[in-house]
C-alpha cells in the first residue's frame, strides 16, 4: 500500500451555493466541479463523489475499476436529469488519483475530465500532469493564445469534457509510480483559475501540513479575487512498495474491451502520450454559466 497522509479544505467563496464536492479517503481523493442551474450542479458532483466512495476501504483496486466509475456517475447523472425537469443540462467535472493494484505492484491511478486539474510537486518543482478539457486550452494547443492568456480570457468558462453527457465522455487516464517524498494537488478551478503556478508551487512547498496547505490555496485563491468555488485536497506520500516506473505513461478507456473482463483492465496505452492537441479533443462542450450540450 501506499502510506500517506492528506488534508482538504472547500469554500464557496461569493457563489450561493457551493457546486464543487470532494472525496478524501483512501484509496480514492476526488474533486468534482458541479454546473447546470437550480441545484443541478451541485448534485451532479455529489453524484460522482457517492460513485467514487464504494472504493473506500479497499486495499486492491483494480484499475478497471475507476473507468466503470465514472461510466456509473454518468448514467446516474443522466437518469436523474431526465426524471426532474428542473436538473436537465446539469453536469460535472472531475479529477481523481486512486491507488490501484497492477499485477503486485501499487500505483497511482488518474483520471480527467474537465477542467479540474491534479498537480504533482517534487523536488521543489511543481508539474501539472492532467490536460485541461477546455476551449482555452485548445487554444493554446493550436498556438492561437499563450497559456498565461487562458486564465483571463473571456470563454475560459468552456469545457469541452464533462459528466452528464448523451455520449460518454472520454476520461483520460495515467497510470504513475508512487514516490515517497512526493506531493500532490487536487483542485477545482476556483483554485488554479486564480492562481499562477509560481503561487501554488510556494504554497505547495512552504506548507508542511498538508491540510494547512489546502486550506491555505483556497484561502490564496479567494483573497486573489475569486469569484468562484475553491477546492483542495493535497497528498503527501510517506512511503511506497517499489513499483515499475512509468510516470510518462498515459493509458485511455477502450470502450472496445469488456469492463468486466477481469483479465484486461480496460485501458490501453495510448500511442502519442505527450500529444496534448490529440487528447483534448472532445464532442461536447459546456458553458458553466449555461447549459451541457446534451
Amino acid at each position: 500500500m501506499i502510506a500517506v497522509s492528506w488534508g482538504s479544505a472547500t469554500e464557496r467563496g461569493p457563489r450561493r451555493n457551493n457546486q464543487d464536492a470532494l472525496l478524501a479517503e483512501p484509496p480514492v481523493f476526488v474533486v468534482a466541479d458541479g454546473m447546470g442551474g437550480h441545484a443541478g450542479g451541485e448534485l451532479a458532483s455529489a453524484i460522482v463523489v457517492e460513485t467514487f466512495r464504494t472504493l473506500v476501504g479497499y486495499g486492491d483496486v483494480p484499475p478497471s475499476a475507476v473507468s466503470e466509475l465514472i461510466g456509473q456517475a454518468n448514467e446516474t447523472i443522466l437518469r436523474r436529469a431526465d426524471a426532474d425537469p428542473t436538473l436537465r443540462g446539469m453536469g460535472t467535472t472531475l479529477v481523481t488519483l486512486v491507488m490501484v493494484k497492477d499485477g503486485d505492484a501499487d500505483y497511482w491511478l488518474v483520471a480527467n475530465v474537465g477542467d479540474s486539474r491534479l498537480y504533482r510537486f517534487a523536488d521543489g518543482e511543481l508539474r501539472q500532469l492532467t490536460v485541461d478539457h477546455s476551449f482555452v486550452q485548445e487554444l493554446v494547443d493550436s498556438g492561437r493564445i499563450r497559456a498565461d492568456e487562458a486564465r483571463v480570457h473571456p470563454q475560459r468558462n468552456i469545457v469541452t469534457r464533462v459528466l452528464g453527457s448523451v455520449q460518454p465522455p472520454e476520461a483520460e487516464y495515467w497510470l504513475f509510480a508512487p514516490e515517497p517524498g512526493e506531493r500532490y494537488l487536487l483542485c477545482s478551478d476556483g483554485i488554479c483559475g486564480e492562481l499562477e503556478e509560481r503561487d501554488i508551487a510556494r504554497l505547495m512547498g512552504g506548507v508542511g501540513d498538508p491540510g494547512l496547505a489546502a486550506a491555505a490555496l483556497v484561502g490564496e485563491a479567494l483573497r486573489a479575487g475569486g469569484t468562484d468555488n475553491a477546492t483542495a485536497i493535497v497528498i503527501d506520500v510517506w512511503d511506497a512498495a517499489p513499483a515499475e516506473p512509468v510516470l510518462e505513461a498515459t493509458y485511455e478507456f477502450d470502450p472496445g474491451i469488456d469492463p468486466g473482463d477481469e483479465t484486461n483492465p480496460g485501458l490501453r496505452m495510448a500511442h502519442n502520450p505527450l500529444d496534448r492537441l490529440q487528447r483534448t479533443r472532445g464532442a461536447h462542450r459546456v458553458d458553466r454559466t449555461g447549459e451541457v450540450d446534451r
